[in-house]
């Protein structure tokens, strides 16, 4: 029984990697299809998950290491102190 458990566990820690790496671009594009769903233009949420996706191209290409952490934490995605 308590295998089921785990394995609910990795399934979700799984979902909650996936969300976290991509989620400003699923966000975007679940926005934009809900928009199209209720009739109304989802244009700029579309729009807003390409701007995501080929941001995350691009941070995904560079090289990362501890030596360039600071410009990695401080190159867009979340909140913080400008």
């Amino acid at each position: 029984m308590s295998e089921y458990i785990i394995i609910t566990a990795l399934v979700a820690v799984a979902g909650i990697g996936l969300f976290a790496a991509f989620g400003d671009t699923l966000q975007n594009q679940m926005a934009g299809m809900s928009m199209e769903m209720s009739g109304q233009s989802g244009s700029q949420d579309i729009q807003d998950a390409q701007s995501s996706a080929t941001t995350a191209q691009t941070r995904a290409a560079q090289a990362d290491s501890l030596a360039t952490y600071n410009q990695q934490t401080n190159s867009g995605g979340g909140g913080g102190n400008p």
